[in-house]
């Protein structure tokens, strides 16, 4: 297999990496999260994977609430408010002082730069639970494909290793991104969020056409070089996607245009467990007080599901639920 031209020196950035994952293909899985993404989906539960650039998140429970930050900022972009520690995101130029002078680890960078060669180093640690329990590499973000060329060669070089990879992707990047990434991808995890493209564009800032063009693209390919595995994924979502019309709709669309080609249908229920994320960054979040969804409420979306038109084998429900 072809090796990527190591002095290009390729680049991304990653905010985070996960050991030990179940949910982000087959097996025990190491996910590596990349930052950077097209859409702005209001219930997003990585914000830190939104923007392209490294930022500074603020960490309440290790905050011994010396100011060290606020002097060590040359911009006085930091500010010392009653219950945390803010930004004035004008005047940050992100030269990261006031991370090195906290003496707590309060302050933390969410985006590191890491190389291709650090980076499958760095999964090849956990070789041995691959091998073990059949996973593998998964990469997720934010918005892999943000980072498309680094996520080529990243995929490439796990290939050369025998490594399982799964890319998880919402869909939006043109159809050369997918032919090139596909190559090097055994498990495609691909988000259908809302059918109604009004109501993709009203929860997630853009319209669904290309998301769902790109998987008829996607699909041909498949059909064509039987490498890749297709898992679709959808949200559900309180007040937004989490309604019998989208989930029917979604069905329809699977049961007509995708054929067989796809080998799993996972309904991923909410929760509110990212709401820290944001608070760290100085966010706010517009589901931060919505509870974790009714069991008899999935239990109607999935049924909506089982006849929507989709074999019902490959639908799968993950997540927690509330009984009452």
């Amino acid at each position: 297999m072809q090796k990527y031209n190591e002095e290009e020196s390729l680049t991304g950035i990653v905010f985070d990496i996960y050991r030990g994952t179940m949910h982000d293909g087959p097996g025990l899985r190491t996910t590596v999260f990349l930052k950077g993404c097209p859409l702005k989906c209001l219930w997003c539960h990585n914000p830190e994977g939104i923007n392209r650039s490294p930022e500074i998140k603020w960490v309440k429970g290790k905050c011994i609430g010396c100011r060290n930050c606020v002097k060590a900022c040359p911009n006085s972009a930091r500010i010392a408010l009653a219950d945390r520690i803010s930004v004035n995101e004008k005047l940050c130029d992100h030269c990261i002082k006031c991370v090195k002078a906290c003496p707590s680890k309060a302050l933390q960078m969410s985006g590191e730069t890491w190389t291709v060669d650090a980076l499958v180093k760095e999964v090849l640690k956990d070789r041995s639970f691959f091998e073990s329990f059949g996973g593998g590499v998964t990469i997720s973000g934010g918005e892999p494909t943000v980072q498309y060329e680094f996520v080529e060669a990243f995929l490439m070089e796990c290939k050369r290793r025998n490594i399982s990879t799964a890319l998880d992707t919402c869909g939006m990047a043109d159809k050369r991104v997918y032919e090139s990434l596909l190559k090097y991808t055994d498990y495609l995890l691909y988000d259908i969020k809302e059918i109604d493209s009004d109501r993709h564009k009203k929860f997630t800032g853009a319209y669904n056409e290309k998301i769902l063009e790109n998987l008829i693209f996607i699909r041909d390919y498949i059909i064509k070089h039987k490498t890749t595995k297709l898992w679709i994924r959808t949200p559900l979502i309180p007040g937004a996607t989490a309604t019998n019309e989208n989930i029917k709709g979604i069905g329809g669309f699977i049961s007509k245009e995708l054929y067989d080609v796809v080998e799993k249908w996972e309904l991923c229920a909410f929760n509110n467990l990212c709401k820290d994320k944001y608070n760290q960054l100085g966010l706010s979040w517009v589901y931060e007080q919505s509870s974790l969804m009714e069991k008899k409420f999935t239990d109607t979306l999935i049924e909506t599901a089982q006849k929507s038109g989709v074999n019902p084998e490959i639908i799968v429900f993950s997540g927690i639920t509330i009984k009452l």
